[in-house]
C-alpha cells in the first residue's frame, strides 16, 4: 500500500522543476531510487559564503565569469601613446603651436605678444642633475675639427649674351647673331676646418668660456666665440653651372647673302648647344667672381649656412651633451 501511494505521488509531480518530493525510499526498503521522467532536476541552490563548484576559488570549481581576464580599451591605449609622444616632444611641439598662432593672428593684424620660444628635439635636450667636471674646450674643438669643407650659399642669377659667328663666301661676307637668355648656379667654398695649426690657442681663432658649471639639477653655461677664414668665391669656371631648362634664345639675325645656301649650311651649325654652353658657363663664372650684384649675397648667404651648421649641428648638441646649453654664439670672418 506504501509502495502503492509512492508511486501515484511520483505521477502527480511529474514535469515540475527541482527534486521530486519523497522520491528517495528510506535505505531500509531496498529497491533505491525512482526513476523520475520530465527535464531534469535544476542546480542546487549554494548558500552566500560557501563556494560551490562553478564559483571561482572553489576546489575543483570552474573560472566562470567573474575570472576572465578585462582587456584594456583601445581608446586608453592610444592615450597613453600620445601621452607619452607629446611629452617627448613637447618642446618642438610647444614651438610649432606658437608660431601657427602667430602666423593666424598675424594673417588677421592682430598684435598679441607671445612668448618666444626656441625649436628644440629630445636628443638636443639635457638630462636635469647632470653634472660633470670635463673641460667641454678640447671636447667641442674636436667636433669642430671633423667638419669638411663644403658649397655653400648657392645663388641664383640671370644674364644676356650674343654669340656672333662670321665667314665670307667668296666675296660675300656671311654672318650670323644670337642674343640668349641664360641662367647661371653658383657657390661660394667655406673651409670650416682650416687645419690644427688654425685652432691654436695662440692664434685667437677659438674661444670658449665656461659661464656656469652644472649644479643643482641645472645645466651650465658656455659661450663659445670662432673665427674663420672668408668664403671663396668659384675658383674656375667648372665651379659654375648653366640652367639649360631655363635658358632661352630672345633675338636671332643672319647677313643677306645667300642666308639659306651659304650662310646656313656654313655658320649656322655653328650654334651647337655645347658652343652655347660653354660661352654661357665662362660669363657665368665672370659674373660669380666680379659682378657685386652676384658676389655680394653670395658670400652672405654661405657665412648664414656656415655659421647655422657649426652652431646646431656641432657645437650645440656636444655642449648639450656634457650638460651645458650654449648661452652666446659669434662667428667672425678673418
Amino acid at each position: 500500500m506504501v509502495r502503492l501511494l509512492t508511486l501515484l505521488l511520483g505521477m502527480l509531480t511529474t514535469g515540475r522543476p527541482g527534486p521530486v518530493p519523497g522520491a528517495a525510499v528510506r535505505a531500509g526498503d531496498g529497491y533505491g531510487t525512482l526513476p523520475v521522467t520530465g527535464p531534469a532536476p535544476a542546480a542546487a541552490h549554494v548558500p552566500r559564503g560557501r563556494p560551490g563548484p562553478d564559483v571561482p576559488g572553489a576546489p575543483g570549481g570552474g573560472t566562470g565569469r567573474g575570472g576572465r581576464r578585462r582587456r584594456i580599451p583601445a581608446w586608453l591605449k592610444w592615450t597613453a601613446v600620445l601621452g607619452a609622444g607629446g611629452l617627448l616632444f613637447r618642446k618642438a611641439i610647444a614651438f610649432a603651436a606658437v608660431t601657427a598662432l602667430s602666423a593666424a593672428l598675424h594673417l588677421f593684424g592682430v598684435s598679441v605678444h607671445l612668448p618666444k620660444l626656441g625649436f628644440a628635439w629630445p636628443w638636443q635636450a639635457i638630462t636635469a642633475g647632470t653634472t660633470t667636471n670635463t673641460d667641454v674646450g678640447p671636447w667641442v674643438l674636436q667636433k669642430i675639427e671633423g667638419i669638411a669643407r663644403p658649397a655653400l650659399g648657392t645663388e641664383t642669377f640671370n644674364f644676356v649674351f650674343t654669340h656672333k659667328v662670321s665667314k665670307n663666301i667668296g666675296p660675300w661676307p656671311c654672318w650670323y647673331s644670337g642674343t640668349f637668355y641664360a641662367v647661371g648656379r653658383a657657390s661660394a667654398t667655406v673651409d670650416l676646418n682650416p687645419g690644427p695649426a688654425w685652432w691654436k690657442p695662440a692664434s685667437g681663432h677659438y674661444r670658449l668660456r665656461v659661464l656656469g658649471a652644472p649644479a643643482a639639477g641645472r645645466p651650465g653655461r658656455v659661450a663659445v666665440a670662432i673665427v674663420l677664414p672668408r668664403p671663396q668665391l668659384p675658383q674656375s669656371v667648372h665651379d659654375v653651372t648653366v640652367d639649360d631648362t631655363a635658358s632661352r634664345p630672345l633675338d636671332v639675325q643672319h647677313s643677306w647673302t645667300y642666308p639659306g645656301l651659304g650662310c646656313g649650311a656654313l655658320i649656322r651649325p655653328q650654334f651647337s648647344v655645347s658652343v652655347l654652353y660653354a660661352q654661357a658657363q665662362s660669363l657665368a663664372f665672370y659674373q660669380a667672381t666680379h659682378d657685386p650684384q652676384v658676389t655680394g649675397p653670395l658670400i652672405g648667404s654661405a657665412e648664414a649656412e656656415a655659421a647655422q651648421i657649426i652652431k646646431d649641428n656641432f657645437i650645440q648638441p656636444t655642449l648639450n651633451a656634457l650638460g651645458y646649453t650654449l648661452a652666446g654664439f659669434t662667428l667672425r670672418w678673418s
